[in-house]
Parts: structure tokens; C-alpha cells; sequence
């Protein structure tokens, strides 16, 4: 294993291409070390290049309703009746702290993106 920095465009793809080839390596092996390694260069790289700030409350909570399945009755829970949910998925009503507290708590929505405007 030779690790070494991402400088360009060129070493991140050469970067991806590897990761894709040992991301289902097993835990504690030589493959998954690397994984690891090389993810956390992927993620300096593009802190330093491309720092796009935290995501916009609403975007988040609909990047993880599609990472997770989930609907907005799913929502629930977390911020209160159906036509509350409706109401802050269209924009019209802003996240309370208690709604904050509950996305971040049952979902592990980022504070910094649920209290992004």
C-alpha cells in the first residue's frame, strides 16, 4: 500500500477507482485499513477544494429521507403532525429547536445543516 497526497482531479479519480475496488474489504484487514486511509484524504481534499458550507435544513432532511426510504409520514416523530411536516418540507414553516433536537437525535441530521439558513 502506497499512500500519497490528492493534489488534482487526476489523483482523486485514480483515488474513487481504488476505494470502489476495496470498499467491501473486511474490517481489519490490510484493504479495509486503506479504504479508511484513502477516505479520509477524499474528505480533506474536498474540505479544502470544494467547501460548499452546511446543507440547507430542508435539503438535508430530504437527502436522508432518500438515503433511508423513508416518507414524510415517516417525519412524524420528528416534527409533528402530517400538515406540520408538509408545511416545513415546502418551506412554509421554519424547524423549531425541539424539531432540531428530535432530526438530529433520531436521524442524525448534523445540527450545523439543520441550523443552516
Amino acid at each position: 500500500m502506497i499512500i500519497k497526497p490528492i493534489r488534482n482531479d487526476g489523483d482523486l479519480k485514480a483515488v474513487f477507482h481504488r476505494v470502489e475496488s476495496i470498499f467491501q474489504a473486511e474490517e481489519h484487514s490490510p484493504e479495509a485499513d486503506e479504504r479508511d486511509v484513502l477516505v479520509t484524504l477524499v474528505e480533506a481534499f474536498e474540505n479544502k477544494h470544494w467547501d460548499f458550507g452546511p446543507a440547507d435544513p430542508v435539503e438535508a432532511i430530504k437527502f436522508r429521507m432518500e438515503q433511508q426510504g423513508l416518507t414524510a409520514r415517516d417525519l412524524e416523530p420528528f416534527i409533528g403532525p402530517s400538515g406540520r411536516v408538509s408545511e416545513v418540507l415546502n418551506r412554509k414553516r421554519s424547524l423549531s429547536l425541539r424539531m432540531v433536537k428530535r432530526l438530529h437525535a433520531g436521524l442524525n441530521i448534523p445540527y450545523e445543516s439543520l441550523l443552516a439558513q
